[in-house]
């Protein structure tokens, strides 16, 4: 197994460097890596690029094989948190189901 190191530049990724990490991730599984471990530790001021960036890199990642991020940082995790994208670096998100929706419905339950 041949893991690979893509690092994302900061202080945070541009739309530019969005299509640059995306073409090297790529050439990264192209040339034997069957996972890449993508380190966020530079990134001290994400917005919405990062977002971008990261999720162009998990959707090119797909089907060619493994795709981690590491080092990312609390205000990261906060914004992917924000806009429900949490799932990007790879955790389970531990959130509430929604108020007022059942998981299952029995015969015999009345309409809500």
């Amino acid at each position: 197994m041949e893991i690979r190191r893509l690092v994302l530049p900061g202080p945070a990724p541009t739309a530019l460097d969005a299509m640059t990490l995306c073409a090297r991730l790529v050439r990264l599984y192209e040339g034997g890596a069957t996972a890449v471990e993508c380190d966020a530790g530079a990134v001290t001021a994400p917005d919405l690029a990062a977002v971008e960036a990261l999720a162009r890199l998990r959707l090119t990642a797909r089907g060619r094989g493994g795709f981690t991020v590491t080092g990312a940082g609390p205000a990261l995790r906060a914004l992917l948190d924000l806009v429900g994208l949490v799932e990007l670096l790879g955790e389970a998100e531990e959130r509430e189901p929604a108020g007022g929706v059942q998981e299952g419905v029995e015969p015999d339950d009345p309409a809500v």
